[in-house]
């Protein structure tokens, strides 16, 4: 018989506490989301107390003329947009960067990585002032455009092209014949596959949960993504709307969770991308 490994011990300790850690808001989420607003001032905030998910479900989706639907198709409307023109050109751009020279190159780059560092919020008031001179203020223009932009995709698809592409597939397609854009359309983006899916979750994530930007771009409450609009639900309604808004806030993670699931194979290897020289 083998002997317990005592030092295995506080790895898997840690482990179990950090999966606690980040489950319990998920359970008390769901917990909470089957409850009336008694139930959530009365009960144990993670159990169950007389279920009605089902009556919440529908309260949520017929309250306020049914906004909710319209908060969420907006937010898939703000998020797939920018994430399908976010992708390409992160993926233009880092695979120029990894398979071409050109003067510059290397401050590009550096400006670009320096975007990765800086805060969203930082950069909210400004985009709200470009935004308010070209007229795009409460417009879906005004949450989408500066969304598309990702310098982490940069990045990434950089690593990823240099790792995965071989300078020798791409001489062999220019000897051919192809040109640039062929070989990047036919060759390129074929191989960056898994890359693609991730830098399109990793956008569609950002804009999905972000709330700041469209806080300062939309005023209009039918142009709102789900998550300001369930904002505006708890702060302007009160306590008479926090079942639906815990219930609103269960069904507005669910499509992360099944993009997460569907696209996990994709998502380790475009992350280990670069991981190993050789």
């Amino acid at each position: 018989m083998q002997r317990f490994n005592w030092r295995s011990v506080p790895p898997m300790a840690f482990l179990v506490l950090s999966v606690f850690y980040f489950l319990m808001p998920l359970w008390w989420l769901i917990v909470s989301s089957t409850k009336s607003n008694t139930g959530l001032q009365t009960s144990n905030g993670f159990w169950f107390d007389a279920p009605q998910l089902m009556e919440n479900v529908e309260r949520t989706l017929n309250y306020d003329s049914g906004l909710f639907l319209r908060w969420l198709l907006n937010s898939f409307l703000y998020s797939g947009t920018a994430a399908v023109v976010g992708t390409a050109i992160a993926v233009a751009a880092g695979y120029v960067f990894a398979k071409f020279s050109f003067r510059g190159k290397g401050a590009m780059f550096g400006a670009i990585i320096a975007g990765v560092m800086v805060p969203s919020a930082l950069l909210t008031i400004p985009l709200y002032f470009l935004a308010s001179a070209v007229g795009l203020v409460n417009t879906p223009w005004a949450v989408i455009i500066p969304t598309c932009v990702s310098p982490f995709g940069v990045y990434l698809a950089r690593i990823y092209a240099e790792s995965s592409i071989p300078d020798e597939l791409l001489e062999a397609a220019r000897i051919d014949g192809a040109g640039e854009f062929r070989i990047f359309r036919s060759v390129a983006l074929k191989i960056l596959g898994p890359a693609m899916v991730t830098i399109f979750l990793f956008i569609f994530v950002s804009a999905w949960n972000n709330f700041l930007l469209p806080l300062m771009m939309l005023n209009s409450d039918r142009l709102k993504p789900v998550t300001l609009g369930l904002y505006g639900w708890q702060t302007y309604r009160g306590a008479a709307t926090y079942d639906i808004v815990l219930t609103g806030s269960l069904i507005s993670i669910i499509p992360m969770g099944i993009l997460f699931f569907a696209l996990q194979k994709y998502i380790r290897t475009g992350l280990s991308a670069g991981s190993v020289k050789g």
